[in-house]
């Protein structure tokens, strides 16, 4: 039996919906695995909607909106692509990168419409079914996808998306300003952080354990590990909650 995607659209109101359907106005072929959401702005598309629907087990996520200067909201595309370049990076983790993908279709563009989609799902065809599909979703894996949607949530991680362009692009108070390359480096330090401490907050909520022990089961040194956990008890999100032999044991708070 072929495999058939399930493919989940983010369609803008404006100009990529109104592409679909002019797409079936015109009678384009394309598959029909996609289903879509209208949405008023591609920008409106918060990373969590992409991580949990591929957490239901979806193959493949598409967004999809105006062209870049086109946008009915001015800057909603920009914000589009400043949140979906720290998707993918998340999902690099987990090497689920390539199962999203984010494209600009004008609603004059039916036939790119189908185009797009099509290319899409051939590719999804190629690198085959969601390892969250099915009856036996991979449950680590699952594990990891929750700590990558937990840690895009987090203050720092929003923070550092909404600011982006201000950062690097204007001067500060003391006439400096912070070089692409540079906050590229604070970016992804900050996603594999918040990823790493994600990861120890969830273990923690199912059992107290040592720092060894997440160490172990993270796949990190437990310098990492300990780092890690004296930011979460800064953050009164951990502590110690008791002492075996010489070995600190920790709990989520």
């Amino acid at each position: 039996m072929s495999f058939e995607p399930r493919i989940l659209g983010f369609l803008c109101n404006w100009c990529s919906y109104a592409g679909a359907d002019l797409a079936g106005v015109s009678r384009i072929q394309y598959p029909p695995n996609m289903r879509v959401i209208r949405v008023m702005c591609s920008g409106r598309v918060d990373p969590k909607f992409i991580f949990e629907a591929l957490r239901q087990g979806l193959d493949g996520v598409f967004i999809m909106g105006c062209h870049i200067g086109d946008c009915h909201y001015l800057e909603g595309n920009y914000e589009a692509v400043k949140k979906f370049d720290m998707i993918t990076k998340f999902l690099s983790i987990v090497d689920m990168e390539n199962r999203v993908r984010l494209d600009w279709v004008s609603a004059s563009e039916g036939a790119r419409f189908g185009e797009v989609v099509t290319e899409f799902i051939q590719h999804i065809k190629t690198i085959g079914p969601s390892p969250l599909a099915g009856n036996n979703p991979d449950m680590l894996l699952m594990e990891k996808l929750m700590a990558i949607e937990r840690a895009a949530g987090t203050d720092r991680i929003r923070a550092l998306v909404g600011r982006q362009r201000e950062i690097t692009e204007d001067e500060n108070v003391y006439g400096e300003k912070v070089s692409l390359e540079k906050f590229e480096s604070v970016f992804n330090s900050a996603i594999h952080d918040e990823y790493i401490r994600s990861r120890i907050l969830i273990l923690l909520e199912k059992e107290p354990k040592s720092v060894k022990d997440l160490a172990i089961e993270i796949g990190i040194d437990p310098s990492e590990v300990l780092g890690n956990m004296l930011i979460l008890k800064g953050r009164a999100q951990v502590d110690m909650s008791e002492i075996v032999g010489i070995t600190p044991i920790y709990v989520r708070t």
